[in-house]
């Protein structure tokens, strides 16, 4: 019955169409609720359709940040399906787990049962950390950035704690299915507040590198270098609902931030300097602990952590480099450091066989400006009390944040932005051979 199906199924277009269609869909679903940008959404959606046996020019597809739409059709049939993506998360071992299935089916010949059941598997699996470790890869990011941020250990050891505890606060808003926005407000409203007690327990001043850094696990970094890319490869409608997302989840952060701020009678500490000091070992330690705790975050396998710190080392340290010894911006050492590590990254998918976004995407997080967009969020919460010239330091901290932003992602899409005909034309020669072995 398989070798059946096999035959007949794969090798025609609108053989079990509702159901091609519905697994293609299923695909896309996956990637766009875990962390995908929309070129891979459908550029694996496409793959998949490949050794369903539809012809390229017989799909089309349109895709929006909650719905995907998937019209299959010739001179004589058209059929349509819509699916509503219904949850945004990040899950970079099902984004691997879902572009290793799609080669896979086309290479072993899967029948659509067995691609189902694959499907279902990846849909259901566990995710490689427990809480209690994500937990702690969230503390310990968050301390990498007070780090880079110029602070020093007894700081980065009062942000982990703090950043955990928040964790832990906004995994019991989500357990109680609050609405995300106010998951996150509460979340940074928590977790500033126990960064404000800190002195407390310590008997030292205001602590205010960890005030700055300990809600960082919750700035939407991917969701942020998502946008630019969407926007760039031309999904306009998909990039511009990422970007709006993005703002409400940074604002809700701030509204969180302020109240917290307020009750504890803390001065609008966005102004603390935030140059990193110049001691390399310290800058590589923490650039290297703050990629290893977000990709806990991301679930990124576990095998890849330590690639992805030295990853993160390379960028922080090229920024770092550029901005302090050479007297470039932030812009360019921030672009600098994600294009090598785009560069490299395309000769590491090779040796570690993985998609190529879960080795940049985690590399390039330490260098996201989230500072920056909150000096702009504050000056906009504060427009009837601050002075001009705090209103436009606010608004330039703000332009920074999204040219910074812009510079990661482009750094990062390097490689493909001038080799991408070379990598397409690649994979699809590798998809002709391997369905030309079908057909054999």
């Amino acid at each position: 019955m398989e070798h059946a199906e096999k035959d007949v199924c794969l090798d025609k277009p609108f053989e079990k169409i509702g159901r091609k269609m519905h697994l293609l869909l299923t695909t896309g679903q996956l990637l766009m609720e875990n962390g995908a940008d929309s070129s891979r959404t459908v550029r694996d959606m496409m793959r998949a359709a490949a050794y369903m046996g539809i012809p390229r020019e017989q799909i089309h597809q349109h895709v929006m940040y909650t719905t995907l739409m998937l019209n299959v059709n010739d001179d004589e049939h058209s059929y349509t399906e819509f699916r509503k993506c219904h949850k945004h998360g990040v899950n970079m071992a099902t984004l691997s787990a879902v572009s290793k299935l799609s080669w896979r089916a086309m290479q072993k010949r899967y029948s659509l049962d067995n691609f189902e059941r694959q499907l279902s598997h990846i849909a259901a699996a566990p995710r490689s950390y427990s809480t209690r470790v994500t937990a702690l890869g969230a503390g310990v990011a968050c301390g990498g950035f007070c780090k880079l941020f110029g602070g020093d250990w007894l700081d980065f050891l009062m942000t982990a704690i703090c950043a955990c505890l928040g964790f832990y606060v906004r995994r019991i808003c989500q357990h109680y299915a609050f609405n995300a926005y106010a998951c996150v407000a509460i979340t940074a409203f928590a977790t500033t507040m126990l960064a404000w007690s800190m002195p407390f327990f310590t008997g030292g001043g205001i602590a205010w590198y960890p005030l700055i850094a300990c809600t960082l696990f919750m700035v939407p970094g991917i969701p942020l270098i998502n946008a630019v890319d969407d926007l760039l490869n031309n999904f306009i409608v998909a990039g511009m609902a990422r970007a709006m997302n993005t703002v409400l989840i940074v604002g809700a952060m701030t509204f969180g931030i302020v109240i917290a701020i307020r009750l504890g009678n803390v001065s609008d500490f966005t102004s603390v300097s935030l140059q990193p000091d110049n001691i390399y070992l310290s800058q590589a330690i923490a650039a290297a602990v703050a990629s290893a705790g977000f990709s806990i975050i991301f679930n990124i396998p576990k095998r890849l952590l330590p690639v992805v710190a030295v990853g993160g080392i390379i960028t922080v340290m090229l920024r770092n480099a550029a901005v302090m010894q050479f007297g470039l911006s932030q812009a360019a050492g921030s672009f600098l450091g994600a294009a090598v590590v785009g560069a490299l990254a395309m000769q590491a998918i090779h040796w570690f066989h993985t998609p190529n976004v879960l080795l940049t995407i985690p590399s390039a997080i330490p260098m996201i400006p989230g500072v920056l967009l909150y000096r702009l969020l504050f000056a906009i919460l504060n427009i009837d009390s601050i002075s001009n010239e705090q209103l436009m330091t606010g608004l330039r901290s703000g332009v920074d944040a999204v040219i910074i932003i812009i510079a990661i992602a482009v750094g990062v899409a390097i490689p493909n932005i001038f080799i991408h005909r070379y990598i397409e034309r690649r994979k699809e020669r590798t998809e002709k051979n391997l369905l030309a072995q079908r057909e054999d």
